[in-house]
């Protein structure tokens, strides 16, 4: 016997399903959750306890934390190669790095050039604490390639010690010695009953910092029944440098400065800054100029339609310190050329006067 099979369904029936379908798809992805990979190590051994621990390679491209010697890049510019503490760490420190994040300390800090001293916190860490540049640092990148060993740092130009074309850190700076020095000058005629002779000397001792001078002239005249000879002592003095104001101390026979007024000769002590002490590259009047590069960009700094400057900035604020005195006024006309083909343009209004000192520094005597 044959059943009927009818496929009608009434309508109010076909919205039930209906309804009831679309309510098990909205509940449905409630329950679903992720799973991280998992490797059992019982597929290596039957017993898997005695297996080591495989957990980092559940996690890809991830590399042990330990100490590897790579190459030391800041900006581009390399440093050196230098055994380095590495740590592992879910910042991004680049697609290569295996996971991994450099270990700073002081040492290294100062290695690549960082002006710990502009953050507090970071002059206030000992030495062996392990320092995240990242967020100690704003706008530093790590860029760590481990399988070229690699590590590139980029950091802001204006965070960076003193770099100006010329400069030698005071500690490197050489006393020179111990010496005995003299310089002469002689002449004289002699004639007829006439004889006449002048003879000038600068002799000096060097001990250390201290220099020791003296200046004299000696005159000889014998002729026609008249005879004169006579010494005379222009002047004695020591002096040294005195590294950290920058200065000369000078204590004897001397002369005031001549900026302004002539100088005026005296015999007591005389304490005064002295230019020699700064690169040549900071010697006389430049203004500063500051400015922040969105991305790697080149700086070129124009006067009357001159180059008088050119270098290449990190990304982020900047400032060059280290401008060549110029003799002529007008404007300083800055260009930035990004990365990325964009251009920045702005003007710096700029003249000098004969006493005009650079940002951050004054001059006595």
């Amino acid at each position: 016997m044959k059943i009927p099979i009818t496929t009608d369904i009434p309508q109010r029936y076909t919205w039930c399903l209906a309804g009831i379908c679309y309510s098990s798809l909205a509940i449905l992805p409630s329950f679903l959750s992720y799973a991280e990979s998992y490797f059992n190590p019982a597929f290596l051994l039957e017993n898997g306890t005695s297996v080591a621990d495989l957990s980092r390679f559940e996690r890809g491209n991830h590399q042990p934390a330990g100490v590897y010697r790579v190459d030391l890049w800041r900006n581009d510019e390399f440093i050196g190669s230098q055994d380095i503490v590495f740590e592992s760490t879910t910042e991004n420190t680049g697609d290569k790095s295996g996971g991994l994040m450099p270990c700073f300390n002081q040492v290294l800090l100062e290695r690549i050039g960082l002006n710990s001293s502009a953050f507090p916190e970071l002059a206030q860490q000992q030495n062996n604490k392990c320092i995240n540049l990242l967020k100690a640092v704003p706008d530093a990148t790590i860029n760590f390639d481990f399988a070229a060993m690699r590590l590139n740092i980029t950091i802001p130009q204006i965070t960076l010690l003193s770099s100006a074309h010329g400069y030698i850190p005071p500690e490197e700076w050489d006393e020179g010695i111990p010496a005995l020095l003299l310089n002469y000058n002689f002449t004289g005629n002699r004639g007829n009953g006439n004889d006449s002779y002048f003879f000038s000397e600068l002799s000096g001792i060097n001990i250390g910092p201290w220099r020791l001078r003296n200046n004299g002239s000696w005159n000889y005249f014998r002729g026609n029944g008249y005879h004169s000879e006579q010494w005379n002592n222009i002047g004695t003095w020591v002096q040294r440098a005195i590294i950290p104001l920058k200065s000369e101390l000078v204590m004897g026979d001397g002369n005031t400065g001549s900026d302004i007024f002539d100088g005026v000769g005296f015999r007591g002590v005389r304490l005064y800054s002295s230019d020699n002490m700064y690169p040549d590259s900071q010697q006389g009047f430049a203004p500063t100029v500051r400015g922040i590069a969105r991305t790697a960009a080149q700086l070129t700094i124009r006067q009357n339609g001159f180059i008088i400057y050119q270098s290449y900035v990190s990304p982020g604020a900047f400032e060059i310190t280290d401008l060549h005195p110029t003799s002529s006024n007008g404007d300083l006309d800055v260009t930035i050329d990004e990365r990325d083909g964009n251009q920045q343009n702005y003007t710096i209004p700029y003249s000098t006067v004969p006493i005009l000192q650079r940002e951050g520094r004054f001059k006595f005597d």
